[in-house]
């Protein structure tokens, strides 16, 4: 199965080891939206969207490679890494995983993680989260990566 991950991780290099460690799973590619090629996401049999979280939001790279993406029928998966934790009402990945249905993709899950923060008040003590992800965040990266790679869905 070919996998690429398309992961934008621009402040403490949380989301690319959670991308990593997915990859390392899937036996995929990890590229920055920047170095995402069109015909190589189009020839792959599932795509990974992730990036931090930035006011509440996933990174505005990462929605512009989404939307550069042509329509048709494909798999895909989205994930975050975030300071704060996720609220069930108004998920992060939720934006884009609209997007990409819209797109014609079938979305087979999303995934997101507490990580290291130094948004702007969280700089005055140093940060928030700072020894994550952890080893427990990043178990549980591999479960959702084994769940796509089995076809079993991510979600448990």
């Amino acid at each position: 199965m070919k996998t690429v991950i398309v992961c934008a991780s621009v402040s403490h290099g949380n989301t690319r080891r959670v991308a990593d460690t997915m990859a390392r799973v899937l036996g995929a590619k990890v590229v920055t939206p920047e170095q995402a090629d069109p015909e190589e996401l189009a020839g792959a049999d599932l795509l990974g969207f992730g990036s931090g979280v930035f006011y509440g939001r996933l990174h505005p790279s990462l929605t512009a490679a989404v939307e550069a993406l042509p329509a048709g029928p494909g798999r895909a998966f989205v994930f975050a890494t975030s300071g704060l934790p996720e609220l069930s009402l108004a998920p992060f990945t939720r934006p884009l995983v609209r997007l990409l249905e819209a797109k014609g993709f079938g979305v087979d899950g999303s995934f997101s993680c507490r990580a290291f923060d130094t948004w702007a008040p969280f700089k005055l003590v140093g940060g928030i989260n700072k020894q994550r992800p952890n080893p427990g965040d990043l178990a549980a990266t591999r479960a959702f990566a084994e769940r796509l790679r089995d076809g079993a869905g991510a979600r448990p």
